[in-house]
């Protein structure tokens, strides 16, 4: 096994491992949030729960994402697995958006319902549940960029919506508290309902925001100058290199495909230019990004004519 081979595996491993913790984790806080939000009359802590119990789902979807997409190429996946990632980001995205948009309209509904005031110890399970989904966001959030995975990015960013939500529902059961305490009446029960309202445009921001990223890796689009340039400049920094002609790149996973078409002298042998386009195509793996392939096209170099 090759280096490169024992680092994506390393990165596979740690991908899945962040997905299992997101399952247990927001199994049990599923549970805790819309059984708390019964008893204690606040729909702010149960629309909470029912996002939590989306993160599960999302957190099922990229553990499958990240095994499919690990998978070496074979006969009828030549290019290998590695999209199955971008299409879990997707999903996930989606589910983001529709656990949004579901949000918004519950709590719309819960406004204009006139309702009891929350119980005060809800307080106390929204603090943690903020706490305990701050801290889950942040490290699948730094696996996700370590491992440079869509999938688990997509993942940190739904943890993250789910400590918005709570911090959200937060502040509105404080207000509504707030409000009875000082006499406001009975307008102020609908406040953790306000807030829900709020934590819902939030996450259905986040929802179109991660799905553009997945749908952009779809699409092959460029990965920009920030990957493109360290390439062309290690490409040129080969001996024997002459110009490079064209260069584009496509992420596929946790990396990039590249093709380049590099100018050499037209006096070279066959297997002078084989050399050196494996020359080339290993500055590239070098470099600081992942790069899974690079198929080289080598062409004769034409100096350019002087203007007349």
């Amino acid at each position: 096994m090759t280096a490169v081979d024992t680092h994506r595996t390393s990165d596979v491993t740690a991908s899945i491992r962040a997905a299992q913790v997101g399952v247990v984790t927001n199994l049990v806080l599923a549970g805790t949030k819309i059984g708390a939000g019964i008893l204690g009359s606040t729909y702010a802590l149960v629309a909470d729960g029912v996002e939590s119990l989306a993160d599960v789902a999302s957190s099922l979807i990229v553990w499958g994402g990240i095994a499919v997409g690990a998978r070496p190429a074979d006969e009828d996946h030549p290019y290998g697995h590695g999209k199955a990632e971008s299409v879990a980001a997707a999903i996930v995205s989606l589910m983001l958006l529709v656990a949004g948009v579901f949000i918004g309209i519950q709590a719309v509904r819960e406004i204009r319902t006139p309702h009891r005031f929350p119980a005060p110890w809800t307080l106390l399970v929204l603090l943690g549940v903020v706490i305990v989904k701050g801290i889950l966001a942040r490290r699948v959030s730094a696996v996700g960029r370590a491992s440079a995975s869509a999938a688990v990015e997509a993942d940190a960013m739904h943890h993250l919506s789910d400590a918005v939500t709570s911090g959200a529902a937060f502040i509105g059961i404080s207000a509504a508290l707030l409000g009875r305490y000082f006499g406001g009446g009975a307008q102020w029960a609908a406040a953790d309902d306000w807030a829900a309202l709020v934590a819902s445009m939030v996450i259905m921001w986040n929802g179109i925001a991660m799905f553009m990223v997945g749908l952009h890796d779809l699409m092959d689009r460029s990965p920009g100058a920030e990957v493109l340039e360290p390439l062309r400049h290690a490409a040129l920094s080969v001996r024997g290199v002459c110009a490079v002609e064209k260069l584009a790149a496509r992420r596929v996973g946790n990396g990039y495909r590249v093709t380049i078409h590099v100018q050499a002298s037209p006096t070279i042998t066959l297997a002078e230019g084989h050399a050196l386009g494996g020359r080339v195509k290993r500055a590239m793996c070098a470099g600081t990004h992942r790069i899974q392939s690079v198929l080289v096209h080598m062409e004769p170099y034409e100096p350019p004519t002087p203007p007349t």
